[in-house]
């Protein structure tokens, strides 16, 4: 198949009549096996350094499979109501949808703060501060923990309703590729013109509910992403910027055009910033393995700035992001020393 010798993804057909039924066919073939994998998982637990490391893990998998075929069958049972599709993206189907999604991240979060000992701590404006008014976010992008926990803020927390950018490799996951093309979302890849103009669209008109969220540095933070974006910087004459980014030692530098891009078509938006620490050296599974039980805190840290006060001129807003992106790499400076 073409698209897998050029590493991208496979149709939207295959997809759906491939990928979904194989995740409910994996969850129904690791429940009926489940007492083999709880007798293996047990009897390697003692051998593994941390507590019941492998059961752990083990229940965390099974819980996320279950979810996965759940909201699956959920969204299949809403695509028939829905005339076949016909009436999915009316606002009371979207609605539905977005109910979907807050049940999902619910439960997910309930229990991995449950099984993996975690605590999360949030900064910040109270929710009702929020009330009725658009909003733009602009988040650190600190791996897929943080921006789990972000969406989980969002809808659970903020009762919003987020219009996400998103990397399209996220596509491979079944439930995510089907709900998220239902809802407001873009998949992206790459940068430019192209990909300002289609944040530009995802984040008008949005109403009293809505969030548009858009990570500015576009990819999860790493030393060497670090890196090659300051060089980026220098090889397109960017000097002040570069000699900025080198100072902020735990953030990417920013990319302002799709945050320009967001603030034009929505200034009656207020402005939230996220930053999180605490889960910002897990990127992959392998990771969480090494850490379990995390016994340790996350931090979420939101500020809220009136939309009157964002800066109207492009020069003026660059400025504006880089003052923020320094403010955040301070909290995160901040917050480790205290852990």
């Amino acid at each position: 198949m073409r698209w897998v010798l050029r590493g991208g993804l496979p149709p939207r057909w295959f997809r759906r009549i491939v990928l979904a039924p194989a995740a409910i066919a994996l969850t129904v073939a690791m429940l009926v096996t489940l007492p083999v994998w709880l007798l293996g998982a047990a009897a390697v637990s003692p051998l593994l350094p941390g507590r019941l490391r492998a059961l752990r893990v083990l229940w965390v998998v099974v819980v996320a499979l279950v979810l996965e075929s759940v909201v699956l069958v959920a969204l299949f049972g809403l695509w028939l109501f829905a005339g076949f599709g016909l009436a999915v993206r009316t606002p009371s189907f979207q609605y539905l949808h977005y109910q979907l999604v807050g049940w999902y991240l619910r439960v997910l979060y309930r229990e991995a703060v449950r099984v993996l000992r975690l605590r999360v701590e949030v900064e910040g404006p109270h929710p009702d501060e929020y009330l009725d008014r658009p909003l733009l976010v602009f988040c650190r992008h600190a791996g897929p923990g943080d921006s789990f926990l972000l969406m989980h803020g969002l809808v659970n927390w903020y009762a919003r309703e987020p219009r996400i950018v998103l990397a399209a490799a996220l596509q491979w996951d079944p439930a995510l590729d089907v709900v998220l093309n239902r809802l407001p979302n873009r998949f992206l890849s790459g940068g430019g013109d192209e990909t300002e103009h289609r944040i530009g669209e995802l984040a008008t008109a949005l109403d009293h509910n809505d969030a548009f969220v858009i990570f500015p540095e576009g990819g999860n933070f790493t030393e060497r992403r670090r890196l090659a974006g300051i060089e980026r910087l220098r090889t397109r004459g960017l000097e002040e910027m570069a000699r900025r980014s080198e100072q902020m030692r735990h953030v990417l530098p920013p990319r302002p055009g799709g945050v320009a891009a967001a603030l034009a078509a929505a200034p009656e938006a207020d402005v939230v910033w996220v930053a999180h620490a605490g889960l910002d050296h897990l990127f992959t599974v392998a990771d969480i393995w090494r850490e379990l039980p995390l016994d340790g805190s996350v931090r979420m840290r939101w500020w809220r700035v009136p939309a009157g006060e964002v800066p109207a001129d492009r020069d003026a807003q660059v400025d504006w992001l880089y003052q923020w992106w320094e403010r955040i790499d301070d909290w995160v400076d901040s917050t480790r020393e205290l852990r």
